[in-house]
């Protein structure tokens, strides 16, 4: 499922079932050693498709261990982002000569809860929620925009070390398509970000999941060279 909103230099892997506790790593383990069982089986998915992902690129086996913000610390040379929802596990990783961010997604297809649409969305982006829920019940759209904007985060964070605020990114979503692009509105002490603006990401709906994805190809400007793992 992951793997139809990614292009060809990602590779991506889902499951719908949990690994074993004894798919992870000492160093991950000692990560989720008095976690909660819910944490542990999450943690413990992501973390044996990573691999999965790391061996179709030809990489050994390495730990993936979350730094102070949870995101997923990577071996040198590879770029990547993790997602779970309730039943659903997804990874995707590239090599950082082929695609220098990656960020995806996963939310239930159900609306947000109240009040929340409020805190994660600016007057533009609640308009054209509205115009889509009247025209195209069916989507949860105003889910779509904070799983998008959660995959933006995840693309941009581990790239800049910067913290966007949800009012810090404007989405405009196209039905058609499957699509959406994103502008960033940040001050001017922010970290360039020529290197993902204009970026088009992709969305997919399918089996009550909403998925959403974005990867910036290497070469875009700003981008620098990258490393082989």
């Amino acid at each position: 499922m992951i793997a139809d909103v990614l292009p060809s230099p990602v590779v991506a892997y889902d499951t719908f079932t949990d690994a074993p506790h004894d798919a992870l790593l000492p160093e991950e383990h000692a990560v989720v050693a008095a976690a909660v069982e819910k944490r542990r089986r999450e943690f413990t998915t992501v973390r044996a498709l990573a691999r999965t992902a790391m061996h179709a690129l030809g990489c050994p086996p390495a730990p993936v261990l979350p730094n102070r913000r949870g995101a997923p610390g990577w071996p040198e040379g590879l770029v990547g982002s993790m997602t779970h929802c309730d039943g659903y596990r997804a990874v995707a990783l590239a090599r950082a000569v082929d695609v220098i961010a990656v960020g995806i997604d996963a939310e239930p297809d159900a609306p947000l809860p109240d009040g929340v649409l409020e805190a994660v969305s600016l007057p533009a982006e609640r308009a054209w929620i509205s115009d889509l829920t009247a025209a195209r019940a069916e989507v949860s759209w105003d889910r779509l925009l904070f799983s998008i904007k959660e995959s933006v985060f995840k693309a941009w964070y581990p790239r800049t070390r910067y913290e966007l605020g949800f009012e810090q990114a404007e989405v405009t979503v196209c039905p058609q398509s499957h699509t959406f692009t994103c502008r960033l509105i940040l001050p001017e002490q922010a970290p360039p970000s020529s290197w993902l603006t204009g970026t088009r990401g992709r969305w997919l709906v399918r089996d009550g999941l909403l998925v959403t994805s974005l990867a910036v190809p290497a070469g875009r400007p700003g981008t620098g060279p990258g490393a082989r793992c």
